[in-house]
């Protein structure tokens, strides 16, 4: 018998998410909890179905009249819709023609189709990743063939920003290569920067050539809807050229739907139509076409005004979910004796915190209690509840006292 072409291939290591992930899945401790997976979750411990999510879906069932391919950049009610909430429906870079989107599959689509189009006509840059960063960056930026370098961002020490080893590597980044931001609830450790941060940034970067791409994939999850914009916003006044990836997985709850876009800011409209002609090229390589469903529904939420205002209080009662966790964490580790301070998670923003929790320890606390929690201690706040919450910080106790 031929022996398989395959037959030398080695299983690849398990990502680190998804790995710990199917490790909770068979754990049978009716108490374990998942505080590594990325998904916002209800007080119930389930991933939400959106109530304007349920109502624009069953009117586009009842409006969708083919089952034809869409144009290859996506649904266009779509691509006009994420750029006012982008940019604000007014703004002055929609209006001069200079911004591009088209439709991808979530955020990570958005990601990939940026770094195929970047790396096409800009063979020799490197891309600039902060320490930390989603996990997911370098790989993706390394498959489509860049080298990745890091930037300093987190300080362990005080659980905040380094901003100043930030801008000093910042200003060293060579001309021509590519500087990958996150606009808002950073991911891993939920340490954002301030707006007058944002303002000395957008100001070294204007003395420079370096290429700007914004992950944005939390619109909401910090301040509002318009209020977490604000760097996206920043860099379009600024008359710089960047990337955005944007994302409707977490705000709309549309995991499983793929819903995401890449937004480029040109120079001119002139500019605009020839980018999106090669962005257009990278497409046809990747997906080809986009999917409808989810980019539908999107659009019929955020084109009409009863919708999208219903939409924005619902991402707001998740907001204040995820900051009432964050307060609630706090005060029950001080309750059950912890005399490590744990204050500067409720001053870390979005989904996700950088616990300072040490790998030995969440070792124990997945051996010991069925606590499930990435090695570099980032914890999903989302993922905690009132009926979770007494269980999670009595174990931690436990393992920081003994």
């Amino acid at each position: 018998m031929q022996l398989s072409p395959f037959a030398k291939i080695e299983a690849a290591p398990p990502d680190p998410i998804l790995g710990l992930t199917e490790a909770f899945n068979a754990d049978s401790n009716p108490n374990k909890v998942n505080l590594g997976v990325g998904v916002y979750q209800d007080e119930t411990g389930r991933v939400p179905v959106l109530a304007t999510v349920r109502e624009a879906e069953r009117r586009w069932l009842e409006k969708e009249d083919s089952k034809s391919y869409l144009p290859i950049d996506g649904v266009p009610a779509y691509n006009k819709a994420v750029q006012g909430l982008l940019f604000g429906t007014n703004a002055q870079v929609i209006a001069q023609g200079r911004a591009v989107t088209v439709q991808a599959l979530g955020g990570t689509g958005a990601l990939r189709v940026g770094a195929d189009f970047l790396k096409r006509f800009f063979p020799q840059a490197k891309v600039w990743i902060s320490n930390p960063s989603w996990e997911n960056h370098r790989a993706l930026f390394e498959a489509a063939g860049f080298i990745a370098m890091t930037y300093p961002y987190y300080d362990p020490v005080t659980h905040g920003l380094d901003f100043d080893a930030m801008m000093n590597a910042i200003r060293e980044i060579p001309d021509g290569d590519i500087l990958l931001l996150h606009a808002s609830c950073h991911n891993p450790t939920g340490v954002d920067l301030s707006e007058a941060q944002w303002h000395e940034l957008v100001a070294v970067l204007s003395a420079k050539q370096i290429i700007p791409f914004l992950d944005f994939a939390y619109q909401g999850f910090y301040r509002g809807i318009e209020e977490d914009a604000f760097a996206v916003r920043l860099f379009a006044q600024s008359g710089l050229g960047f990337l955005v990836a944007s994302s409707f997985s977490k705000n709309f709850s549309l995991y499983r739907e793929r819903v995401g876009a890449l937004t480029i800011v040109t120079g001119d409209a002139e500019e605009s139509k020839r980018v999106l002609s090669q962005v257009k090229r990278v497409i046809r390589t990747n997906w080809s076409n986009p999917s409808s469903h989810g980019a539908q529904v999107v659009a019929l939420v955020l084109n009409d005004p009863e919708l999208r205002q219903q939409w924005i209080q619902e991402v707001a009662q998740m907001r204040e979910r995820i900051w009432k966790m964050r307060r609630l964490f706090v005060e029950k580790l001080r309750e059950k004796g912890v005399g490590r301070d744990f204050g500067f998670i409720e001053r870390q923003n979005g989904m996700f915190s950088f616990s300072g929790l040490e790998p030995e320890v969440v070792d124990r606390l997945r051996a010991e209690f069925s606590l499930y929690i990435v090695r570099s201690g980032r914890i999903c706040i989302a993922a905690m509840n009132e009926r979770n919450i007494d269980y999670i910080c009595q174990a931690i106790a436990k393992v920081l006292r003994s």
